[in-house]
């Protein structure tokens, strides 16, 4: 029995662009608190750019045996603080098979004093911390981690100075 020949094309439905203020917005459902991520800081010295960068690692706690992926994140900064929207996974290529987590960095430049870092999901949960940044002394501090008063928010993201990461130029 033969198909039946469409005289039009089906209508694809689009797929829904992720929105990363929708994110802030958003209020997550109930759930547990479960660490899923690290938010890590450290200072790196770029050697072809001769530049020091303020680095935010997002890491998930995860290691991925076949695939390498990387963390898709939309940041945005207003003034003192720094949104980091994690959008989802993204695959790397990859010659020869790791076993690693997700990761992507955040450079930031000039940057000294009191950062306040939000880490936020697309389900809206949304955890911060308060970093204290001295250029001149090389010196990351954080002063705080904390979860945000909002409904529903549960604890995903723990925060961290990574001194051993640190690079500096001369």
């Amino acid at each position: 029995m033969p198909l039946k020949k469409p005289k039009e094309l089906p209508k694809i439905p689009k797929t829904r662009k992720k929105n990363a203020e929708a994110a802030l917005a958003a209020i997550p459902q109930k759930k547990p608190d479960k660490l899923e991520y690290y938010c890590k800081a450290f200072y790196e010295f770029d050697e072809v750019l001769k530049q020091q960068f303020a680095v935010l690692s997002i890491q998930t706690i995860v290691d991925f045996t076949s695939f390498a992926y990387e963390v898709s994140v939309e940041a945005f900064k207003d003034k003192d603080t720094l949104n980091l929207v994690i959008m989802g996974l993204s695959a790397k290529t990859n010659m020869v098979p790791q076993i690693q987590p997700a990761r992507t960095d955040i450079r930031l430049d000039d940057l000294n004093g009191e950062l306040k870092v939000n880490v936020v999901k697309q389900d809206g949960s949304i955890n911060s911390a308060v970093y204290n940044l001295n250029v001149f002394k090389k010196e990351i501090n954080l002063i705080k981690q904390f979860k945000p008063e909002k409904k529903n928010n549960c604890l995903f993201c723990q925060f961290m100075v990574e001194k051993e990461s640190f690079t500096f130029g001369e």
